[in-house]
């Protein structure tokens, strides 16, 4: 007999705003088609939710920290951007036909153990420790809203267990840290957690960055009861035990 998941929680995708400008296409085939793909196979299965990892990449030229769910979304600055807002849009399709029960989550900048290697943290931290020097791009005020990846698993669990009610829904929360740390204080903090003073070569600012990013959490918080419970000096903290323990992070 087919199996019949109550819920799928789609995290697959081919992430990265910077490689994204190199291979669009790519990006659209995973993330977008794959995306159908899976609405369609949760279709075929009998699956009535779904809860889809979106990104806070999807918050472009339209929006002003701290963005709000509520934001239009309608210019976003990057091929991966594009391909995260066309997720969302394909399962609010898929609600109204198909009465498919949707939430999506907007991740903002995930970090913690086992993070992608060609993520900044990741990255810079190995530079670092073997006293090498990393690029930083534009002037170092740019900032972000770094999430320590256990709140975000606590974010997801919240969204499996939320009480949707009888009628299927569409819903839309952001999962951040809900505090920014520019370029220049993430090096330093990083610099702190490993002993190192960090070698700086400075590079022109990239096309599809965002200057700063920032959560807005009040519809989480009340929705999922979401908060973020780890500060940015615990987590990187944490991050360079982990980086320690598997030998700078090649495992």
């Amino acid at each position: 007999a087919p199996r019949r998941p109550d819920l799928v929680v789609h995290l697959a995708a081919l992430a990265g705003v910077r490689p994204s400008l190199a291979d669009p296409a790519r990006y659209a085939d995973v993330n977008v088609t794959g995306t159908q793909r899976v609405i369609d196979a949760a279709a075929a299965h009998g699956v009535r939710r779904l809860v889809f990892a979106s990104s806070s990449s999807v918050y472009g030229l339209d929006s002003r920290p701290p963005f709000k769910e509520s934001d239009p979304c309608l210019k976003p600055v990057s091929p991966y951007a594009s391909t995260k807002r066309a997720g969302e849009l394909l399962l609010f399709t898929a609600h109204h036909l198909n009465a498919l029960d949707v939430t999506c989550l907007r991740f903002f900048t995930v970090f913690g153990p086992r993070q992608r290697p060609d993520l900044a943290i990741h990255k810079f931290a190995r530079l670092i420790a073997a006293g090498q020097p990393i690029e930083l791009y534009g002037d170092g005020s740019s900032s972000r809203d770094y999430t320590f990846i256990d709140d975000i698993v606590d974010g997801v669990v919240a969204a499996i267990d939320e009480a949707t009610g009888a009628a299927p829904g569409y819903r839309i929360y952001n999962l951040g840290g809900s505090r920014t740390t520019t370029l220049l204080e993430l090096v330093d903090l990083l610099g702190k957690a490993l002993g190192k003073t960090p070698h700086v070569e400075w590079r022109p600012e990239q096309p599809g960055d965002m200057q700063r990013t920032l959560a807005d959490l009040t519809l989480s918080t009340r929705a999922l009861r979401y908060a973020p419970r780890v500060s940015m000096e615990d987590g990187i903290r944490r991050f360079v035990e982990w980086l320690d323990r598997v030998g700078g992070g090649t495992a």
